[in-house]
């Protein structure tokens, strides 16, 4: 018995004979050039193929393009390939956000080299680090004098002198937003003398180191008929920014979220002229409602966020539903007070009928004005219940039976059970998504029931038990402003800094139509993560507003 070679059995290297059919088992003879009638020439001709880069023919145009449609990650890895990519990939950015540590301000000229088109720029740094400086604001808004977005973030080495040089050289800017940053207000008017471009103005957290920010005022400038947006966020001096809101002769949103100082002043002097706003969101402000008739002096506003304002009553909403015909989007936390009720609702109910979008946080309706809603506001699309004692089964019901425009509805924290959800098994024949948290009489089984039955409907159900007295909820800082956004956000829990939801001790107090107003002031505390000192609301002292304004 001889030795048989491995290709006479029809055997190739790493294969298992066993699994192969012999009949298709590959022929041990190679095949040759000739074979297929080739000369050296064709084979030299394949390798120099093979050789080409055959994007060289792409324009950089279309290649720039490309990279534009993909992921930032991805346009890193593509500049990575050959050069022309890492010159044509640096030079279609234009966005971009860097880590604004000191130890960046070396690197600053080469990156800027290569990424010289940036038109959208990010500029962040942590607590525990040094941030940028002036001097490399300064040359950075040298090297990126077509920018239109720059976002600031915890650059506390940044003074006035690089603001001023950041309007100097940037007067293409139409959008700037600031948070935890040091320079004062003189920094912030030199910025704005030179910025006629600017359209979006944005301000959390101005940590001055001038001892007389809050005497300094800021105006418009040269930023007077531009700007079309101001946010006002977190800040101990915010009325400084007084003049500026005034003087924004095309204001169209004023966003003043959790400042301190008497705002009603402020609110006064803007209905004294004629103003285009069509969007104010106030949350957590010392504001009455003489700041809400004065609101109610904009017959173009559109969209109102009225949110954890205790001091407003149904007198000042009733004012705003009469006068401002226009409302689509209206969010009203009540926090519980009971000073916004029936009264109010009904009216807003008989004069909005524009209304797509509702929101009632802890506010107690009672069957009337839910009615009233459910049948004046046909239009209403968006319409979110939470944290209310007197929702049941019955409103339940009746919304089912009348809102036949209702999308999206959401249910938080009332006192609803399976037999009012159980109503949507007919009703809102154009609802697609159904939102149920923290009912304790709602159970999964309905949840289930529902779903077989309008196979096309959403349903979230979040059944968790919970004490009433301990429950807080809140809207989100940017709720549902837009019409393709998810239908508000509805957050709960206790926080202390930064959500600016009060603590479960504050939240227990029990709230009367008429004895609530000290309850009040003992939930207005910490704002955000940052000391706040505690708030005293007005009327302690029969409207003397010069304590107020030292708060």
């Amino acid at each position: 018995m001889g030795n048989v070679s491995s290709t006479a059995q029809g055997y190739s290297p790493g294969s298992s004979t066993h699994l192969r059919n012999p009949s298709l088992a590959p022929h041990h003879n190679r095949y040759t050039v000739n074979d297929f009638n080739l000369n050296s020439q064709f084979l030299e001709d394949i390798f120099v193929n093979q050789q080409e880069d055959f994007t060289s023919e792409i324009p950089d145009e279309c290649l720039a393009l490309i990279f534009q449609s993909l992921s930032s990650r991805d346009r890193t890895q593509c500049s990575l390939v050959c050069r022309r990519w890492l010159v044509v990939e640096g030079q279609s950015r234009h966005r971009l956000s860097l880590n604004a540590t000191v130890e960046v301000n070396s690197h600053l000229p080469a990156i800027f080299t290569r990424f010289d088109s940036v038109t959208k720029l990010s500029l962040r740094c942590d607590r525990k680090s040094a941030s940028i400086d002036d001097e490399a604001l300064t040359l950075i808004s040298r090297r990126c004098q077509n920018l239109i977005r720059l976002k600031l973030r915890g650059c506390r080495e940044i003074s006035d002198e690089g603001m001023y040089a950041l309007g100097k050289n940037c007067k293409s800017l139409r959008k700037f937003s600031c948070a935890g940053c040091s320079f004062g207000a003189n920094g912030m008017n030199a910025f704005l003398n030179n910025c006629s471009s600017l359209e979006e103005l944005s301000v959390k957290r101005l940590r001055s180191t001038s001892d007389d920010f809050a005497a300094e005022l800021i105006g418009p400038g040269a930023a007077a008929s531009s700007l079309k947006s101001i946010t006002l966020k977190e800040l101990y001096s915010g009325q400084c920014f007084g003049p500026l809101i005034i003087g924004s002769k095309n204001l169209k949103t004023l966003k003043i979220l959790r400042c301190l100082g008497d705002w009603d002043r402020l609110l006064e002097t803007i209905a004294g002229r004629k103003n285009c706003l069509t969007e104010i969101h106030l949350e957590r402000l010392q504001v009455s409602d003489i700041g809400l008739m004065a609101i109610s002096k904009s017959p173009d506003l559109e969209i109102f966020h009225l949110m954890k304002a205790p001091d407003c009553s149904n007198e000042g909403i009733c004012a705003v539903a009469e006068n401002c015909k226009l409302l689509r989007k209206l969010h009203i936390d009540g926090w519980r007070t009971n000073r916004i009720g029936d009264e109010g609702l009904i009216a807003l109910a008989k004069n909005s009928v524009n209304l797509v979008e509702l929101v009632l946080i802890g506010i107690n309706p009672s069957s009337v004005s839910l009615k009233a809603i459910a049948t004046y506001c046909q239009k209403l699309e968006r319409l979110a219940l939470c944290g209310s004692e007197t929702i049941g089964d019955p409103e339940i019901s009746c919304i089912a039976e009348k809102c036949m425009a209702l999308k999206k509805l959401c249910i938080k924290g009332c006192r609803v059970t399976d037999s009012g959800i159980e109503s949507f098994a007919f009703g809102c024949p154009n609802l697609v998504k159904i939102k149920v948290k923290k009912c304790r009489g709602v159970t999964g089984e309905v949840a289930d029931w529902l779903r077989a039955r309008r196979v096309s409907l959403a349903v979230n159900l979040e059944a968790v038990e919970i004490e009433p007295e301990a429950m807080d909820v809140s809207a989100s800082d940017e709720g549902a402003q837009d019409d393709g956004a998810e239908f508000p956000s509805i957050v709960s829990g206790t926080v202390i800094g930064g959500g600016g939801n009060v603590n479960a001790a504050a939240a227990a107090v029990p709230s009367t139509s008429n004895g609530g107003r000290s309850s009040n002031k003992s939930r207005f505390s910490l704002f955000a993560g940052w000391t706040f000192v505690a708030c005293a609301f007005r009327r302690l002292s029969n409207g003397n507003s010069s304590s107020n304004d030292s708060l």
